[in-house]
């Protein structure tokens, strides 16, 4: 791997934890807006820890996510003959709809189900609408930074 690589790769990643970020900071205004307590961050952050550190766990974690996204989307770009911003927020869609169903999953296992942060989700409109959004913006944020 050649040193243009290694700096694509990591320009990929930190910018997967730049729009990671910014879907964490973006969170509540969407749930006011929608009134929904749906939040990525307390659904990861809560899985791990229950103490007073759940929201630094949940950030952590995402931005990890988004880092490891990032590399995805930089090995991709260089394949796919497509506009790179319109790859990001396409990706980020499709993650989007291929994992929500999960969330079936998150209401009948998650330890902090119920608590704030974590209401029902799997047939959940609003927060199906709230994880659209969040994950169009973190394409947008993605394709823009990594540029």
């Amino acid at each position: 791997m050649d040193t243009r690589d290694s700096h694509s790769r990591a320009r990929a990643a930190a910018a997967g934890v730049v729009a990671a970020t910014a879907w964490g900071l973006a969170e509540p205004l969407d749930q006011r807006l929608l009134r929904c307590d749906y939040s990525d961050i307390a659904l990861l952050g809560k899985a791990v820890t229950r103490g007073r550190h759940w929201r630094l766990a949940g950030f952590a974690l995402h931005a990890a996510n988004g880092a490891v996204f990032g590399l995805a989307y930089e090995e991709l770009r260089r394949r796919a003959h497509m506009n790179p911003q319109r790859l990001a927020i396409a990706m980020a869609l499709a993650e989007h709809a291929t994992l929500y169903p999960l969330c079936a999953v998150v209401d009948r296992w998650h330890p902090a189900r119920g608590e704030p942060g974590i209401p029902p989700l799997f047939r959940n409109g609003r927060a199906y609408l709230q994880a659209s959004w969040r994950h169009l913006l973190f394409g947008a944020v993605l394709g823009r930074a990594a540029g």
